[in-house]
């Protein structure tokens, strides 16, 4: 999923009330701004939401605000950020925990689980926000390295252990893993491409198709069905 290099010092933030921050304790004033921003970003819409409407909003200087972060898309960037970072969390924990059959029958399991424990980190109010930095090819250029960079490596290992057991039949684990995550965290989603849900499911069903051709038969129907009942909760589908 997309990541940027910026990430929040301490924990999430955005549960519950944040304590304002003292020049000591810096981690806590980025942790407010973010939280604050989110939440105007929600209640206003990006686009409409001023680096002066957060200020007025955290009572604290203009200088407290530069000194963490230079605009709106950085704060933005930050934000998205920790959401993509804590989903991947999420897919490393399914890694460590899922039990099958074998390599293939547990990657099989582990991205069905994935796609629904994704609803847990984003919500209806990320698509304004995605929407918001779709005209940024930055953006997307970090979203496509992310994938080739952190998350195939991850999903290789997993390929080749089932090399191992006679599960998967490929030559070409690290190349696959990241050609399936490239397509599944970046193609397939229908708020970078303007698509509708049938164009979308399509899609996935073609992704299915490549893999299992390859010998990597990783994806199945439940996954398919679970991400596009994820992409139609969150508002991603444009009809």
């Amino acid at each position: 999923m997309i990541n940027f290099k910026y990430k929040p010092t301490v924990g999430m933030y955005g549960e519950g009330e944040v304590v304002m921050a003292r020049n000591k304790h810096p981690e806590q004033t980025v942790e407010k701004i973010l939280a604050v921003s989110e939440r105007l970003f929600i209640e206003r819409g990006y686009d409409k939401t001023t680096i002066q409407n957060i200020i007025d909003e955290l009572q604290l200087s203009k200088g407290a605000i530069y000194h963490h972060f230079k605009s709106k898309e950085e704060i933005l960037e930050a934000i998205i950020a920790a959401k993509a970072d804590r989903e991947r969390a999420l897919m490393y924990r399914l890694m460590e925990n899922t039990r099958g059959a074998n390599a293939k029958d547990k990657a099989r399991k582990m991205l069905a689980l994935h796609f629904t424990g994704s609803t847990v980190i984003y919500d209806g109010s990320m698509s304004d926000m995605l929407s918001s930095q779709m005209k940024d090819p930055q953006f997307i250029a970090a979203g496509l390295k992310s994938c080739v960079m952190e998350d195939a490596p991850e999903i290789a290992a997993l390929f080749r252990a089932g090399i191992e057991d006679g599960s998967i039949q490929t030559d070409y684990p690290l190349e696959y893993a990241e050609i399936f995550m490239l397509l599944v965290s970046i193609w397939s989603k229908p708020i970078l491409f303007n698509r509708n849900k049938e164009q979308t499911k399509r899609r996935l069903e073609a992704l299915q198709a490549l893999m299992k051709g390859a010998g990597v038969d990783v994806l199945s129907d439940e996954a398919i069905e679970r991400l596009t009942e994820f992409y139609d909760e969150v508002g991603y589908f444009r009809e």
